[in-house]
């Protein structure tokens, strides 16, 4: 028997519906702002109808997750939690070391201007191990066939 969508939602009903939310990010369906969206409307939902109407142009099941088709060989298939998440969360490094590193560069750059002197790039200390670290996980990172 379908559940009631004026029966009241639980924490633990917005919490599965946000983990959902995420794993479509995640597969591309739908994009950050939209995610964003959605999560305030999942946290501030009262109602189970509320939190259906939050996913209801989205897949309930992951597509990953279907039957391999016959044309396709079984080890083709791609493995639940690999690929594109994995692809994300390197870019999603990357785009966090960039973001940081700009502002430090750009608060070395105004410390330079109010000194009215070249001072030394500190900014180095924090930008090369973490780049350096990111790089060797994306040179020897795990590879995904």
């Amino acid at each position: 028997m379908p559940l009631n969508p004026e029966m009241r939602a639980s924490d633990a009903d917005r919490d599965r519906v946000a983990t959902a939310l995420r794993e479509h990010c995640a597969q591309g369906r739908i994009s950050m702002d939209e995610l964003h969206e959605r999560l305030d409307a999942t946290y501030a939902a009262k109602t189970l109808g509320a939190l259906h109407d939050v996913t209801a142009d989205l897949p309930e099941m992951d597509l990953y997750d279907l039957p391999v088709p016959a044309t396709r060989r079984a080890g083709m298939a791609p493995v639940h939690g690999r690929g594109v998440g994995l692809h994300n969360a390197a870019l999603s490094g990357w785009a966090g070391y960039a973001s940081v590193n700009l502002m430090l560069v750009i608060i070395w750059v105004i410390s330079c201007v109010a000194s009215a002197e070249l001072l030394f790039p500190w900014w180095i200390w924090v930008a090369g191990p973490w780049g350096a670290v990111l790089a060797t996980r994306t040179i020897f990172g795990p590879r995904h066939h």
